[in-house]
């Protein structure tokens, strides 16, 4: 039981647990005690934090990103946290579960599609002059 300031136990579990901070996080995502993961968009150098989406899918965490990192830091009474993770939540598991599996379903689930770039005018002509040399070709072949 923990103690308060004047010596009296409080009875009852703790609600929820939030734990911040890049390198308590990635921790806490390597020993998978982390249950929820939150990232903010605007972190200054965005290299600090490209990395968790990574971790979290490899290790199988639920993650999201979210809009601004001033309001993950009043989740945890500061001015601004990059990462937040929920580690103990017990008042309503039901809601937890919903947060995650739409966590998952949105972000970890996702993959990545890359596009082929566009070819540009010359790339084009280059094409169809070689096209035009190998139906030469060809036909030079099969009358020969």
């Amino acid at each position: 039981m923990a103690k308060t300031k004047n010596n009296k136990e409080r009875t009852g579990e703790k609600p929820c647990t939030l734990k911040f901070g890049l390198n308590h996080v990635t921790y806490l995502i390597e020993q998978k005690k982390a249950k929820l993961v939150v990232i903010a968009n605007d972190v200054a150098p965005i290299e600090t934090v490209v990395f968790l989406p990574t971790l979290c899918k490899a290790m199988d965490i639920p993650y999201c990103i979210v809009q601004n990192k001033a309001k993950l830091g009043k989740l945890v009474h500061k001015k601004s946290a990059a990462v937040v993770a929920l580690t103990d939540f017990k008042a309503n598991q039901s809601d937890l579960n919903t947060i995650t599996r739409v966590c998952k379903e949105q972000f970890n689930s996702v993959k990545q599609v890359h596009k082929n770039p566009e070819k540009g005018i010359k790339s084009e002509a280059r094409e169809r002059e070689l096209a035009k040399i190998k139906l030469l070709e060809e036909a030079k072949k099969g009358t020969v």
